[in-house]
């Protein structure tokens, strides 16, 4: 949903099996943790996704799971070894 632009809570809420609360709640909080942006147009407010903190996120994972596998490979070569 990120792709397709700034979007309302009742936009949102369209989309998934959830109520407009509760969309309106997530975002919220996904606001706080820097994650959506909200702008006002008018009587409506549209949120606009912040993907920068996501991709920081999956590259570290992504890191930690290189690095867990290289340990799990030298684990194994160690056992298999003996």
């Amino acid at each position: 949903m990120a792709e397709d632009g700034p979007l309302t809570a009742t936009a949102l809420a369209g989309r998934v099996p959830v109520s407009r609360q509760a969309v309106a709640k997530h975002l919220g909080l996904l606001r706080a943790a820097g994650l959506v942006v909200p702008e006002r147009e008018g009587r409506e407010t549209r949120f606009t996704a912040v993907t920068d903190p996501l991709d920081d996120l999956a590259a570290w994972a992504d890191a930690a799971g290189r690095r867990w596998d290289d340990r799990l490979a030298r684990l194994r070569h160690h056992l298999t070894s003996e």
